[in-house]
């Protein structure tokens, strides 16, 4: 059994731990699932110390963080196999697919009307420390393999199925999580674009002042840092309907388009300009290069205005595509600045120093639970192991949000530089077409000046 895992004490050095392996590990041997661990296997390693032996092989190649395991499942028709079909059923696609290279971790979970299986793979290879590549080949031939092995034991598959339902990996899981995908906000520029114009050429205007790349002849829309291009009749938009709405539009006698946008850039009254709610808030821009001066307080708290205003204002508008597509991380970023308000992090130096710090009283930490865990083990007296336990408990209860702060503290460390570069691009994209006013305010070059007499 894994248990000894719970107790980070018993790694031998802390920088070891892998909790999420060990959650995933735990969750694959529920007892309550596993009808007490009955069905669980190891493939390559032994299940009663699978974490302990995927973390030796992770050592012997110094291959420590990253992707600490891949989790798949494998499911089964209603009624159609008995538990101990199923785990065999499991182990041999688990040696098949991984068998020559890998470690594994085979459950079946009874917990369900339909029983599966879970793998819980260690993503080095403890035959030559290469990593496992989670491609979408693997995802087929592991479907491949599971069929044949289905098959072979006269159990039905599902046939002809497509992965994530015929779209691709990320969009499947943008849409799980609820974030919009690449195609979503694609799809509500070309509408838009569509809506102020009346030939193709204004069209193409429209898209390219938004930041796309267009290939007039494919009829593709690519945006900085795309993959990929996106064809604009798999969003719906056919030439025949491009066409139709733009005769529309021309019909309706578009002269006013030339008033609502420049050839390009959106220009109504409220369209988002990052330069005015920098330039509110204080932040100079021209300043930031330094990173002491780089508050990132007012980084984070300037992108998510922008973003909050062009999801609920209709006809708001950031030019950077990139910097618009941050929106499927609004609510991340939020987090990130309440975090940095409570923490009074303004700097890049003051968040190095909260990292450092954090990791110092985590060491510290460990080393007076580290100390506990000896008495507890030379410990006799009932009454003084209960207490030793306890105060071991209260220690790691210490460290349990220690950590997670640490790791919130280090991914805002690595996403500051780039939303950084986001910001001044999207500024620099709009400096043509700003003005200041005579009160300080910074607005569209068209805008009327409020501060004149």
């Amino acid at each position: 059994m894994i248990e000894y895992a719970e107790n980070p004490d018993k790694t031998t050095d802390p920088k070891y731990l892998e909790e999420d392996l060990y959650n995933a590990l735990k969750y694959a041997e529920n007892d309550d699932k596993t009808d007490q661990r009955l069905f669980v296997a190891g493939i390559n390693c032994p299940k009663q110390r699978a974490y302990e032996a995927m973390m030796a092989v992770k050592r012997r190649f110094g291959k420590i963080g990253g992707t600490v395991a891949w989790h798949g499942f494998q499911s089964f028709a209603k009624g159609e196999v008995t538990p101990e079909e199923a785990f065999e059923i499991g182990k041999e696609t688990a040696r098949r697919m991984w068998g020559d290279k890998y470690q594994v971790v085979v459950t079946v979970h009874l917990n369900t009307d339909n029983l599966h299986c879970h793998f819980v793979v260690n993503p080095i290879s403890f035959k030559d420390g290469s990593r496992f590549q989670n491609k979408i080949y693997n995802h087929r031939r592991l479907r491949e393999i599971s069929d044949e092995v289905c098959r072979e034991r006269g159990k039905s598959v599902l046939e002809n199925s497509n992965f994530y339902g015929g779209k691709s990996r990320g969009v499947y899981w943008a849409e799980k999580k609820g974030h919009p995908t690449h195609r979503d906000m694609l799809a509500k520029d070309v509408e838009y674009c569509l809506s102020v114009s009346y030939t193709r050429k204004t069209f193409y205007q429209q898209l390219r002042g938004l930041g796309y790349e267009i290939d007039e002849t494919r009829m593709s829309v690519k945006g900085k840092g795309w993959d990929r291009a996106v064809r604009l009749r798999g969003l719906g938009y056919t030439d025949e309907v491009i066409d139709r709405r733009l005769n529309r539009n021309f019909s309706y006698g578009y002269s006013f388009v030339g008033q609502v946008w420049n050839t390009h850039l959106p220009k109504k009254n409220k369209s988002v300009l990052l330069a005015s709610i920098a330039h509110e808030l204080g932040y100079q821009i021209e300043r930031s290069h330094d990173v002491a001066e780089i508050y990132i307080d007012l980084l984070f708290l300037i992108i998510i205005e922008a973003l909050r205003a062009v999801k609920e204002i209709k006809n708001a508008v950031i030019m950077s595509v990139e910097l618009r597509h941050q929106v499927k991380d609004l609510t991340t970023l939020i987090e990130d600045h309440k975090f940095l308000q409570t923490t009074g992090l303004r700097t890049i130096p003051e968040l190095d120093r909260y990292i450092t710090d954090t990791q110092t009283q985590i060491k510290d930490y460990e080393r007076e639970r580290g100390l506990l865990r000896n008495k507890i083990r030379r410990e006799t007296d009932p009454v003084v192991l209960a207490d030793n336990r306890e105060a071991r408990s209260e220690i790691t209860k210490h460290i349990e949000p220690l950590r997670k702060e640490l790791k919130r503290a280090r991914k805002i460390r690595e996403k500051s530089p780039y939303l950084h570069s986001l910001l001044e691009r999207e500024i620099e994209m709009e400096t043509p077409y700003c003005r200041l006013t005579c009160d300080g305010r910074v607005v569209m070059k068209d805008a009327p000046d409020r501060g004149a007499r």
